[in-house]
Parts: C-alpha cells; sequence; structure tokens
C-alpha cells in the first residue's frame, strides 16, 4: 500500500491532522482498534484556551509554567497559547457544540488556573471532540481508514522514514508513505492503576526509538488525583471540572486537608493533589465530595459522572465519591520542533506521544487537548506529498496464533511489568530501590521475552510496554530531585 500521509493513531490529532492532509494528498489512517477508541475520547473535562475578556494570554502561559515546574518550553508555550483561541473555534466551525450561556461559551476552572478558561461539553468533551472529527474524516473521499490494524514497526534507511509495517487480518503488510506521522497516544497501560484505554501501551514512542528517534522527560508520568476507587480496567476518571465546580477533598475522618497544603487547596496543581491523596491513603480512604450542589446542577452538569457512579449504587448528590490516584497522562516523549519534526526525516509526531516541552515536569489542565491540536494544525504547513515514492523491499515476520504458549507468556509479563511500575515508578519514587529492584527485576523480564522470536499483537505491545517502561526507569533513577510530578523518596 502507498499513502502521501501514513497517520498512526485516531486520537484528536491524528484525526484534525487527516483533514488537513487530506487537501493536499492521500491519507491511510491507520488505528489499532476501533477509530473511536483513542485516550481523547476518555477526556472529560475539556479544552483550555483564552477565550474570556478578563484572561489573557500571558496568563494562561504564566500557569502553564507554574504547573510545569518552569521545566517548560517557554517558546512552545508562548506558541500553544497564542494558537489556543483559534483552535477552539475550529473546532466550533468543524461542529462541536460548546456550552454556552446567553450566546456566549460558558467558562469552567480546573486545578492551576486562576481563571475560568476551559471550554467543556457537559462531562464527555472528547468523546464529542472525537465523534465530530470522526464524521468530519468519514466524509472526505481522500481518507482510508485501517481499523484493528497494529502498527508493528517503522519502516527506515539510515535516518529517513519510508512508512510503517503493519498487522492486520493475521497478515503483516507495509505501508510506503511519503511522511509518516506518529499520533500514538500515551503509555498509561504500563501500570496496573490508570485511566487510559487498553490501546494506550506506548507503541508509538517504542517504534520510534527503535528507529534512532530521540525522548525526553518521560519520567515525568501524571498520576490523576481522582479515578473511581472501585477497581476497573481501565479505572473511571472523575473529572477535574468536579473539584472545578466546587467539589471537596476529604480523608478517612471527613476532614478536608488540602486547605493547609496548598493555597489553591483542592485546585492546586494535579502532582500536588495526587501525592497528598497517596499520603492521606495511608490512613484510609479518601473521598470527593460536591453533595452540596442541587441534584438539578449535577445531571446537566456531569451526565456521564452522575449515570456511571449511580450504576455503582453512589448517588454523588448526597453520597460521597471514593477516589484514589491513576496514571493518567505522559508529559513527556518524542523529542520534536514545533511542526511536529522528529529527528528522522519525513517522520513527524504530536499529541501525548511526543515531547514538545509545553507542559514541562506537570502538565497543567486540559492543556492536553489543546496541544494536539495546535500542533496538529501547525504542522501541515511543512508537509508536501512528493512525486516519487520510494519503496524498500522489507522482511515480513511470522506470525504467532492468538491462543500461542508464546502469546500467553507475553501477557503473563505484561501484568509483571504493570505491577512492577506502579509500585516502583508510581507517585513517590526511591532512587535506591529503582537502581537494585526495578531495573534488574525489569531487566530480567526483557531478557525473557527476548527468546520469544515469533511475533503478533499482544507479544508486540508486552514487547512495547517493557521498552517504554525500562525508558522510565532509568529517566527516574537519572533525575535526582524532585520535580513536578516526579517525586523522590
Amino acid at each position: 500500500m502507498h499513502a502521501n500521509f501514513l497517520i498512526i493513531g485516531s486520537g484528536i490529532s491524528g484525526l484534525n491532522f487527516a483533514l488537513h492532509a487530506a487537501k493536499k494528498g492521500k491519507v491511510i489512517l491507520v488505528t489499532k482498534k476501533k477509530i473511536i477508541d483513542s485516550n481523547t475520547n476518555f477526556a472529560q473535562g475539556g479544552i483550555a484556551a483564552v477565550l474570556d475578556k478578563t484572561d489573557n494570554t500571558e496568563k494562561h502561559i504564566k500557569d502553564t509554567l507554574q504547573a510545569g515546574d518552569y521545566h517548560n518550553n517557554k517558546r512552545a508555550v508562548r506558541f500553544m497559547v497564542r494558537h489556543s483561541t483559534e483552535a477552539i473555534y475550529r473546532l466550533i466551525d468543524l461542529g462541536v457544540e460548546f456550552e454556552k450561556e446567553e450566546g456566549e461559551l460558558k467558562l469552567t476552572r480546573e486545578g492551576g488556573h486562576h481563571k475560568r478558561r476551559i471550554a467543556y461539553v457537559g462531562d464527555y468533551t472528547g468523546q464529542e471532540i472525537e465523534n465530530i472529527l470522526i464524521k468530519r474524516v468519514k466524509e472526505h473521499l481522500n481518507v482510508k481508514i485501517l481499523e484493528n490494524a497494529f502498527a508493528l514497526n517503522l519502516i527506515t534507511k539510515g535516518k529517513t522514514c519510508f512508512g510503517a509495517q503493519i498487522i492486520r487480518k493475521n497478515k503483516v503488510n507495509n505501508i510506503f508513505a511519503d511522511q509518516t506521522i506518529l499520533a500514538t497516544g500515551g503509555i498509561g497501560q504500563i501500570f496496573s492503576n490508570t485511566t487510559n484505554p487498553v490501546i494506550a501501551t506506548g507503541d508509538g514512542i517504542a517504534m520510534a526509538v527503535r528507529a534512532g528517534c530521540k525522548v525526553q522527560d518521560i519520567e515525568f508520568i501524571q498520576f490523576h488525583p481522582s479515578a473511581f476507587a472501585k477497581k476497573t480496567t481501565p479505572r473511571f476518571l472523575i473529572s477535574e471540572t468536579v473539584r472545578g465546580e466546587g467539589a471537596k477533598l476529604v480523608n478517612s475522618k471527613g476532614k478536608r486537608f488540602m486547605t493547609s497544603r496548598h493555597p489553591l487547596k483542592e485546585l492546586a496543581p494535579r502532582s500536588i493533589v495526587a501525592k497528598e491523596i497517596f499520603e492521606e491513603l495511608k490512613n484510609g480512604p479518601v473521598f470527593l465530595d460536591i453533595s452540596h450542589k442541587k441534584r438539578e446542577f449535577l445531571k446537566k452538569r456531569f451526565p456521564k459522572i452522575y449515570s456511571k457512579l449511580k450504576s455503582y449504587g453512589i448517588d454523588i448528590a448526597k453520597d460521597k465519591i471514593p477516589i484514589t490516584p491513576a496514571a493518567h497522562y505522559l508529559c513527556g516523549g518524542i523529542v520534536t520542533d514545533l511542526s511536529g519534526q522528529t529527528n528522522l526525516k519525513n517522520l513527524f509526531a504530536f499529541g501525548e506521544t511526543t515531547c514538545t516541552g509545553v507542559h514541562g515536569a506537570n502538565r497543567l489542565a486540559s492543556n492536553s487537548l489543546l496541544e494536539a491540536l495546535v500542533f496538529s494544525n501547525q504542522i501541515v504547513k511543512k508537509l508536501q506529498p512528493q512525486t516519487k515514492l520510494k519503496v524498500l523491499t522489507i522482511d515480513r515476520p511470522n506470525l504467532t496464533p492468538s491462543n500461542s504458549k508464546e502469546t500467553k507468556l507475553a501477557k503473563k509479563f505484561r501484568k509483571e511489568i504493570q505491577t512492577l511500575m506502579w509500585q516502583y515508578a508510581g507517585i513517590i519514587r526511591n532512587r535506591k530501590k529503582l537502581k537494585n529492584e526495578a531495573i534488574p527485576k525489569l531487566k530480567k523480564i526483557i531478557q525473557e521475552l527476548s527468546q520469544i522470536k515469533s511475533t503478533n499483537k499482544d507479544i508486540a505491545e508486552t514487547k512495547n510496554t517493557a521498552q517504554v517502561s525500562l525508558l522510565i526507569l532509568k529517566a527516574a533513577l537519572k533525575r535526582r530531585k524532585s520535580l513536578g510530578c516526579h517525586y523522590v523518596e
């Protein structure tokens, strides 16, 4: 197969880019499961931008830098915030119907923000954006969508990318492209507790590193403070906007604890709130309480959260919500410039899989969808289809059945990796344990995995998970002092 643009991933950045690229040439969009399956679809809160008369670019930049512990790339932050308003209105033009009041966008607030600047759709903003973008992409004749297609490896020669090898319908296929775009999302599934969907196994980062790409800030993993405490896969997210609308955090004694921990109280940056909840959990359960709000307001403002928790027997209009932190967002990733270019020719990346530097050591709430949108809007200006496409001769590996003993072994190792990463690379890290326990244990698993010579989606995912996990452990060990969402014990 051939395309001018090969996009791997179907979240907001991949879909948005596809709409731009389809005007310039043939697009093939590869997605691991269904096109709707992405981190974007799970995003409840909203998208931050300068949208209010009392707000301005400098205030949004300041909040972003403060949340990121000033580890951010200031140029990238300024670039993103300056393009934030036009990004919102692009979504509106595409058909996203954000909440409005008297004809004006209705804005909410989340942790780390000193202003209400988050446009939203109920508590399912990501789902609404995803649905609209999918609708628009499917309307375009120049876009071919390949669902249930797993990207196995990038096709490279020297420092140039020529496409990717995929597994689809139990066959390995080579897709050659003028430009290849990684929009593969996050890595949450390397942890036993995460809000990320099952597809988030770090495949894009693993492929990119094997091809020679640079990664940065991969130790900065944001743990969302308020995932539903009941064990589900993935953990059900209780949006930060619940706190933005007045919910209080209380411990097992019913006392608020954030009032003495940070000036912004429950709306402190996520890394701080997650750490404080983690500490409180040592003495008993922690709850989110918004029962002081009227039922009508809660049902309208948080329809998805209200109905989901009701199915578990929790009425948020009168009951407290048991919560726990969970792995949520990767602040670092594949290094790119402001146009998404990696250090490989013809390979671009954007969204959560990248490190543009906008998030620094800790992401400001609702800047994630903004980053994905802004950079996928800008990158297209640099892409041009070529007249001659180079095709390489690439070996195709043999696939082993999904019920093979090798596959079962890989799945076993996957669970071991998830447990190991939660234990050693979770909210609080200990450098001595990272060096003497975590890294040796993971290297032993990787050695065992290397004995599996055949491949399929499950085996490849596990190997990707192991590879990315080792990168994180080594980066965490190297960073000696606490910074942002990297806490050293």
